[in-house]
């Protein structure tokens, strides 16, 4: 009697561990492997012209800039989203999101809010709808196009265009991107024009209003030496402005027009125009000047107190007019000298 209790202990434990086995194959079951999952991540982002993620994330290499610094890319307007569902693939899908901020997915009968959220975010999302019919659904989601947070470099670069990247990037780099300024036709000042987060999305997920345009200027030789760097925001336009000119007439050499791409003084400008002629009166040398207001001035220099540094040699602004004006005695004895120059071969001939 006794071994007939044993055996049937012993084959209720057999039992109760078979069951046990079978669970926990059946639970593992529910989990995506690594192979069925295969999910690709985008390469890194080259440096250069205008980036595509989808073509980066074909190269299968991972990102290097996904969540950087602690960010998380939060889905925008016109991005593009890569949608699996584990084990379903009749559901699995690539969508672009709607103007209205939405997605549709199969046999979910109401659109599905994307924006303004992270791909996790977006995936609990769309695993809550399933789950009213699917047994443990599994969602994966991948911003395979993110361009909802452009940043634009224009005005006096190389390669002036739009750039979509998904990392935190400073003004320096982003200029590299666009092939650097133009020296022959940059000038000395950078204009950020900032409207705020171009995903519309903020901290408190708030839409930015046209109010929030600013207008941000830098020097282009201090970023240049990296004096001045900022972090720039998606959504940024970076305009690399022409440079100023300012222009030399009146009685010098060659009146021409100075380009202000570097800070210019007057002396420095006169030396551009060939210098100042014979009849010029360097006691009385005027730069004409339009201030912000309107308002409009003349400046009044002596050339000898500029050498003998008796007061600073004076910057240039833009449109200033640098006139040099006319010594009337220096032009008459110049013109005496030239009729006397003129008269000599004459009389010499008489004889």
């Amino acid at each position: 009697m006794k071994a007939v209790k044993k055996l049937l202990a012993f084959c209720a434990v057999l039992f109760l561990a078979n069951v046990a086995f079978v669970a926990a194959q059946e639970k593992s079951a529910e989990k995506p492997s690594d192979k069925i999952e295969n999910v690709k991540k985008p390469a890194e982002n080259p440096a250069g012209n205008q980036v595509s993620i989808s073509e980066i994330a074909a190269s299968g290499a991972p990102n290097p800039y996904k969540n950087q610094v602690g960010d998380k890319y939060r889905l925008g307007f016109q991005d593009t989203v890569e949608i699996q569902v584990f084990r379903h693939p009749e559901l699995s899908q690539v969508v672009n999101i709607n103007p209205d901020g939405t997605i549709r997915m199969p046999r979910i009968d109401q659109p599905i809010v994307a924006v303004c959220k992270t791909e996790r975010e977006l995936g609990d999302s769309i695993t809550s709808y399933y789950k009213t019919y699917l047994k443990n659904p599994f969602v994966t989601v991948r911003a395979v196009e993110q361009r909802s947070q452009p940043f634009a470099v224009v005005g006096a670069v190389k390669k002036a265009g739009s750039f979509y990247l998904n990392r935190k990037i400073r003004l320096l780099e982003l200029l590299a991107f666009a092939g650097g300024p133009d020296v022959e036709f940059a000038g000395s000042k950078i204009q950020i024009a900032r409207v705020g987060n171009a995903s519309g999305c903020t901290e408190n997920s708030a839409e930015a209003s046209a109010d929030d345009l600013q207008f941000i200027g830098f020097n282009l030789n201090d970023v240049l030496k990296g004096k001045e760097n900022p972090w720039m925001e998606p959504g940024d336009i970076v305009s690399v402005l022409i440079a100023e000119e300012a222009y030399v007439v009146g009685n010098v050499l060659k009146p021409t027009k100075v380009t202000l791409n570097e800070p210019r003084t007057l002396t420095q400008a006169l030396a551009i125009a060939g210098g100042t002629d014979s009849t010029a009166n360097t006691s009385k040398v005027i730069i004409q000047r339009q201030e912000a207001n309107g308002v409009k001035k003349e400046l009044l220099f002596d050339l000898k107190d500029i050498r003998d540094r008796k007061i600073p040699d004076p910057q240039l602004q833009a449109n200033d007019i640098v006139q040099v004006s006319n010594d009337k005695m220096k032009s008459i004895m110049d013109g005496v000298k030239n009729i006397f120059k003129s008269s000599v071969p004459t009389l010499i001939r008489g004889y």
